[in-house]
């Protein structure tokens, strides 16, 4: 081999020597440069240094968390807000994965991305921690003030009418959903708003059933010594009535009518006012008070037929409600077992 062949090699090792320590320097020089095409929660860093990075992720993404969630229904705002939530991002990890990733490739395929302006497709989701029991609250406290159980039709009962009470439909969130609408809005830096799904619920008996739910309904008025059967919640009939004397009071509120029969044996109530028949068990007959028909309504008392009509219109009894023999066997045709008495 000549002189001159050696020398043209030696320059060739020397410059490849030299081309390797220069492209060494210039990809060393870069090591904290991230590649084109990289984002973290959707921000473009690319071609930036760590610290450029972290800043730019700090102003794009960390400063917008800071910003309250805002949940609205109708005209309802509920607000979240991040020193409840205790939320910490890992700003330093996002951006030390954009740097290692675009590390990858090797010296060679680095620097011939760089020199021919390609990209490293990659994005990096926010990571973004946050008290979970506070988000759980939140959607606790929401969903109590949004919430409402539907309401059944009813009615209103006083001492002389009866008065319907419309039936309500309530409403339901979704909280499942809301928790998840939630913690999206917590991981955008843009988006902090979330409109509630409501659901509607309807209740077991609707208006339109009521009268079908109350198909009879009795109501006592004490003062006017007057009985009122409602069917289907119209006034059917009015009957005078004897109640209970002072110190014999009927009782007051809302009663059913337990059982019911016909020419009633009389269980005497060991009481001193009973006196000698204190205790006994009066067959239906003359000595029994208890005519014709009776409405077991409460503790002993009920709805019974009476010879002494002079009676009715005053507090007469000993706690029952007296009626006229007449009255009280048309009324016990008409009602069943179970209908409402509301006595006042």
């Amino acid at each position: 081999m000549g002189r001159k062949h050696q020398i043209t090699i030696v320059i060739a090792v020397f410059g490849a020597i030299v081309a390797a320590m220069g492209l060494y320097a210039w990809d060393s020089s870069s090591k904290e440069e991230i590649a084109e095409g990289v984002t973290i929660g959707g921000v473009e860093v690319g071609g930036l240094e760590e610290a450029a990075a972290t800043s730019q992720i700090r102003r794009s993404l960390i400063s917008p968390l800071e910003k309250n969630v805002l949940v609205t229904y109708k005209k309802e705002k509920f607000k979240l807000k991040p020193e409840e939530l205790n939320i910490r991002a890992d700003l330093d990890g996002m951006v030390d994965e954009a740097v290692t990733v675009s590390q990858e490739g090797g010296i060679l395929g680095r620097t011939w991305r760089r020199i021919g302006g390609g990209e490293v497709d990659h994005s990096i989701e926010p990571r973004i921690a946050y008290s979970s029991t506070a988000v759980d609250n939140f959607v606790d406290g929401v969903a109590d003030n949004i919430n409402r159980e539907a309401v059944d039709a009813s009615v209103d009962p006083g001492p002389n009418s009866l008065e319907p009470v419309a039936s309500k439909v309530g409403r339901q969130i979704d909280k499942s959903r809301l928790r998840k609408d939630v913690e999206r809005a917590l991981q955008s830096p843009t988006d902090r708003k979330v409109g509630v799904k409501v659901e509607q619920t309807q209740p077991t008996v609707t208006t339109d059933d009521l009268a079908q739910q109350y198909p009879d309904y009795i109501l006592v008025d004490r003062g006017s010594f007057t009985l009122r059967h409602y069917e289907d919640l119209k006034l059917r009939k009015e009957y005078t009535v004897a109640i209970g004397a002072i110190g014999y009071d009927t009782p007051t509120g809302l009663y059913h009518i337990q059982n019911k029969q016909v020419d009633p044996v009389w269980s005497v109530p060991n009481s001193d006012w009973a006196g000698k028949l204190a205790g006994k068990t009066i067959p239906p007959g003359p000595e029994n008070p208890l005519k014709a028909r009776w409405m077991g309504i409460y503790n002993g008392a009920g709805i019974h037929g009476t010879s002494d009509e002079g009676s009715l219109g005053s507090a007469a009894s000993h706690g029952c409600i007296r009626m006229s023999v007449v009255d009280v066997t048309e009324l016990y045709d008409e009602i069943p077992t179970g209908t409402p008495i509301y006595i006042a």
